[in-house]
C-alpha cells in the first residue's frame, strides 16, 4: 500500500484545506490558474459545463476530478454546497463515454439517501451529459414500478437509486449489480442517520470486487470510518473545509424566545415581516410539526407549504418545483430538505426547532448563502434548547449572535391555565410537561355561560301520600301469632352442661338430585 502523503496550504489563507493523496498531489484548490480545462475532461463536457454558466472549477472539482479519471478510490469531505454531484458526474460521463450498457446490468450505480437528491443528480447527469449519448435510469419509491423495468430491461449507463428502491428491484430479479464500474455512496453521513447503512453494506457487497468506489460525505463519524476502511482500497482523500463548518456568507442569529410552540409561531411570522423574506426555508424536527406551522403560516396570510417524507411522491415534487420557481415563497420542511438540494437563490433559513444533531444544524443553514451570495439564518431557541445549542456551538467552534425576542402579546407571554380547545395537550406534554394546559392564542377564546343548578321542585309534606300499609282497613292487617313459650325438658340447667354442649352444631349439606340418582343406579 502507497503511504498517504498530507499536503497542507503554505499561505495560511485556508488553514482548513488538507488533501491527502495517495499517490503524487494535485493542484491547490486556491490556485487561481486551474481551469475546467485542465482537468482532462473531453470537449462536449467542457461545452456542458460552459452552457451551465460555471468558469472556475470549486475546489473538491479541481483536486477530485483528475483522480477520479485516474480510477482512484477517493474519498470526498466536503461542506454542503461546495459542487460535490459535479465533482463525480463529470468524471463519470468522461468514462462511460467509452462503452455500452448492457440489459439489466448497469455500468455505474450513485446511492442517494432521499428521492429529492436522487433527482437533483439526475437533472445534472441530464445537464453535464447533453452532448453524450448516454442512458439514465431513476430508481426511486412513489414512482410506479413497470416504468422503472422498462428502462432497466433496455440497459442503462448510470443508475441513480435510493437504497430501499434499489434492493427492491435487485429482489424481484429486475437488476444486477455483476457490471458496476463505478460506486458513488453519496451523502454517507445521511445514510447513517436514517438507517441506510445496512443496506447500503449489502447493496455493495453484491457489486465487483474491481469497481471504483467514491465516497461523499460531510462529516466521518467512526462509523463513516469504519465503512471506507472496509470497502475502499487505497483511498485518495480530500478535504476541503474542516467538517461541519458553515460558509462565511451566512450571517447567522440566536433568537430567544419565551414558551413553547405557541410563541415560536408567533415569533417566526414577526421575523419573515420583520426582515422583508421574499423566499425562505423553515426547518422543523417532526412531520407533524411541519403541517402544523405550514397551516399557521396559510392561517395568517403566507403562502407557504410543507414538505416531509410521507407526502406522495408527485405532492414533493410539485412543491420543490413550485418553490424553485418562486410561485410558493416559504417552505416548512423536514431535514429531508436539508442535505444536498441544489436551491441556489434561498435568502432564509429558520431553524423553528432546534436540531437534535449538531451536524443537522449544518447542512440546514447551508441552503443559503450558496456560490457567493449573502445568507441570513435564524434559530428559534426555548429554554429547553439550551444543551443542543452548546453542542452545535462546540462543534463549529464558535459561539451564535443573541437575541431576544420582546414585546410579545400579554396573552403568549404570560399564557393562562386553560387546555387546549383542539386537543394539543398530549402532544405538548411530551415534550414539556409544563405546557400541557397552556392555549393557543391563535384560536379565540369562546366564553361558555355557566349552568345554573335549579331546585328540584317537591311536594309539601301534608300532601305527600301515605304508605300502603297505612292506607289498608283494619280488617285486611294480617294477625300476629304469639310466641310460644320454649319447651324446656324437666331438670333443665345450662349452667351444669359443658362447654362443647353448647356451641352450634353445623349439619352437612343435604345431597343434591344427581347425587341420589347416582347413588340408586350404582
Amino acid at each position: 500500500m502507497e503511504p498517504n502523503i498530507s499536503i497542507e496550504n503554505p499561505t495560511g489563507t485556508d488553514a482548513g484545506i488538507v488533501a491527502e493523496i495517495a499517490a503524487e498531489p494535485v493542484a491547490p484548490a486556491s490556485s487561481p490558474e486551474v481551469r475546467f480545462d485542465e482537468l482532462g475532461l473531453s470537449a462536449g463536457l467542457l461545452r456542458a459545463v460552459a452552457d451551465s454558466g460555471y468558469t472556475t472549477p470549486t475546489p473538491i472539482q479541481a483536486r477530485g476530478i483528475p483522480e477520479v479519471l485516474r480510477g482512484k478510490d477517493l474519498i470526498g469531505i466536503a461542506q454542503t454546497g461546495t459542487g460535490k454531484t459535479a465533482s463525480f458526474t463529470l468524471p463519470m460521463i468522461e468514462i462511460l463515454s467509452r462503452g455500452r450498457a448492457k440489459a439489466r446490468m448497469p455500468r455505474t450505480l450513485i446511492l442517494e439517501p432521499t428521492r429529492e437528491l436522487a433527482a437533483q443528480v439526475a437533472e445534472s447527469f441530464e445537464r453535464y451529459g447533453k452532448y453524450n449519448k448516454l442512458s439514465m435510469a431513476l430508481l426511486i419509491g412513489g414512482v410506479s414500478f413497470d416504468e422503472q423495468d422498462k428502462k432497466l430491461d433496455r440497459g442503462v449507463d448510470v443508475l441513480i437509486a435510493t437504497p430501499g428502491r434499489l434492493l427492491d428491484h435487485f429482489g424481484r430479479g429486475k437488476l444486477m449489480l455483476t457490471g458496476v464500474q463505478v460506486l458513488v455512496i453519496d451523502e454517507a453521513d445521511r445514510m447513517l442517520d436514517m438507517g441506510f447503512i445496512p443496506d447500503v453494506e449489502r447493496i455493495v457487497k453484491l457489486t465487483p470486487f474491481t469497481r471504483q468506489t467514491l465516497f461523499y460525505s460531510a462529516t466521518m463519524p467512526p462509523e463513516i470510518q469504519r465503512l471506507t476502511e472496509q470497502f475502499l482500497q487505497a483511498p485518495v482523500r480530500i478535504e476541503v473545509s474542516r467538517p461541519a463548518t458553515a460558509a462565511t456568507t451566512i450571517v447567522q442569529q440566536i433568537v430567544t424566545v419565551p414558551g413553547g410552540d405557541w410563541s415560536k409561531r408567533e415569533t417566526l411570522r414577526r421575523l419573515i415581516r420583520e426582515n422583508d423574506v421574499k423566499n425562505a426555508i423553515v426547518f422543523c424536527n417532526r412531520k407533524r410539526d411541519v403541517d402544523v406551522v405550514a397551516k399557521s403560516l396559510q392561517k395568517h396570510g403566507f403562502a407557504a407549504a410543507p414538505l416531509h417524507g410521507d407526502l406522495d411522491q408527485s405532492v414533493r415534487t410539485r412543491t420543490l418545483d413550485a418553490f424553485r420557481a418562486g410561485e410558493i415563497p416559504i417552505l416548512v420542511a423536514s431535514d429531508v430538505a436539508a442535505r444536498g438540494l441544489d436551491i441556489p437563490a434561498v435568502a432564509h433559513i429558520f431553524n423553528f426547532d432546534v436540531p437534535f444533531q449538531p451536524d443537522d444544524y449544518v447542512h440546514r443553514i447551508g441552503r443559503t448563502g450558496r456560490a457567493g451570495r449573502i445568507g441570513h439564518a435564524f434559530m428559534l431557541v426555548g429554554a429547553r434548547d439550551e444543551k443542543c445549542v452548546a453542542a452545535i456551538e462546540k462543534l463549529m467552534g464558535q459561539s451564535i449572535v443573541r437575541r431576544a425576542m420582546e414585546g410579545l402579546p400579554e396573552e403568549i407571554a404570560q399564557p393562562k391555565t386553560a387546555r387546549d380547545s383542539r386537543g394539543r395537550g398530549r402532544e405538548r406534554s411530551r415534550a414539556n410537561p409544563r405546557e400541557r394546559h397552556r392555549p393557543d392564542p391563535e384560536r379565540p377564546m369562546v366564553a361558555i355561560e355557566p349552568v345554573i343548578a335549579r331546585p328540584v321542585a317537591q311536594a309539601p309534606v301534608e300532601q305527600r301520600p301515605a304508605p300502603v300499609a297505612a292506607r289498608m282497613p283494619a280488617q285486611a292487617k294480617r294477625p300476629e301469632r304469639p310466641k310460644q313459650a320454649e319447651s324446656k325438658p324437666a331438670g333443665y340447667d345450662a349452667s351444669q352442661l359443658p362447654a362443647f354442649l353448647l356451641r352450634p352444631i353445623k349439619l352437612p349439606p343435604k345431597p343434591t338430585k344427581r347425587l341420589a340418582i347416582a347413588e340408586t343406579e350404582s
